[in-house]
């Protein structure tokens, strides 16, 4: 009977050291992989939330999440109205749930560049905020490898010779958010 107690005092000493080590381990693999999730992941997991807040430096953007792309984010703030955000400006987010969700192969080549171009492209009347949320309005003229060039004119104008006031190269690193007006 001493014996069988020693015997099961052991067996439930050893069951408790194996679910510590099982705990540990799971705690550890988890952040393993938290550690490899980025901000793409993560936003992409959160396409269609309507409450997130996107700080960038001296301004807030608050809306739902239309699309990510790998160094993009795509909020309409209003109606009709998204916004395209440079992840390198983004200082924080707020509104998030959780998860991550891998992007697709097609998904990781869409990069900044080639959704300016899609604007360029349109035509579209734009305003262009630098990182310090200095608007400039225009039409995406150029998109280069690093940067856009912006030629510059009225929001309420279209994009004639005669209405350009001005030219404004503006790279990528520097480049906050374009909004289609």
């Amino acid at each position: 009977m001493r014996w069988d107690r020693l015997f099961e005092d052991l067996e439930a000493q050893l069951a408790l050291e194996d679910a510590r080590e099982l705990g540990s381990e799971v705690a550890d693999r988890t952040r393993r992989e938290r550690a490899l999730l980025d901000l793409h992941t993560r936003l992409l997991a959160n396409v269609g939330a309507t409450s997130v807040g996107i700080r960038l430096p001296g301004r807030l953007l608050t809306g739902a999440i239309v699309d990510v792309g790998p160094d993009w984010v795509l909020l309409e703030t209003a109606p009709q109205r998204p916004v395209l955000v440079a992840l390198s400006a983004v200082r924080s987010v707020t509104g998030l749930g959780p998860g991550a969700r891998t992007p697709s192969v097609v998904a990781k080549r869409f990069a900044l560049g080639a959704a300016l171009r899609a604007l360029s492209r349109d035509r579209a009347v734009v305003e262009v905020a630098d990182l310090d949320g200095r608007p400039a309005t225009g039409t995406i003229d150029v998109v280069g490898a690093d940067h856009l060039e912006l030629a510059e004119h009225s929001a309420d104008e279209s994009r004639r010779a005669a209405n350009v006031t001005g030219r404004l190269l503006v790279p990528f690193w520097s480049l906050g958010s374009v909004r289609r007006l």
